[in-house]
């Protein structure tokens, strides 16, 4: 059953699904990262860490975000989803992706202010790290929600 549904799937659907898909892989696999960097950073407050967590964070995170709703938007544009009554896997994306966008902006902030007192070595940030880490474990698991949403579509 799903070949065919595969198969009659417009071709000019896959170039805006594949950016949806690609963005989504990136924006999860890098808030994995930033979260795992940022907790490890709890101990000892490495700087090495903090810069990484920062940098995947601004330099993945949020443009795969972008990629992600850029794609999410087109996809659903193709696919002729009305906005007065969208199914209810889009309605996760959408109670996801938007929260989620405050979240990572946030942490972003938290985990750039973090880099800069352990790099110049004004101060610990392991209290700034630790916030941020529990803001990037909130998305995850909200992610990863609506990841399971939009791979088994319930009704």
């Amino acid at each position: 059953m799903m070949e065919l549904l595969a198969a009659v799937r417009p071709d000019d659907w896959n170039l805006p699904l594949l950016l949806h898909v690609l963005g989504a892989m990136t924006l999860v696999g890098a808030l994995v990262l930033a979260t795992a960097s940022l907790a490890a950073t709890w101990r000892h407050g490495s700087a090495v860490l903090t810069r990484l967590s920062f940098r995947a964070l601004l330099w993945a995170a949020i443009p795969a975000w972008i990629a992600t709703r850029v794609g999410a938007e087109w996809v659903a544009d193709k696919e002729r989803i009305p906005n007065d009554d969208p199914p209810s896997w889009v309605d996760v994306g959408y109670m996801v992706s938007d929260p989620g966008l405050l979240l990572l902006l946030v942490a972003t902030i938290l985990t750039g202010i973090g880099a800069r007192r352990t790099g110049r070595g004004t101060g610990s940030a392991v209290g700034v790290d630790r916030v941020a880490a529990v803001l990037l474990a909130i998305s995850v698991v909200a992610y990863l929600v609506a990841v399971w949403a939009m791979t088994t579509k319930p009704s």
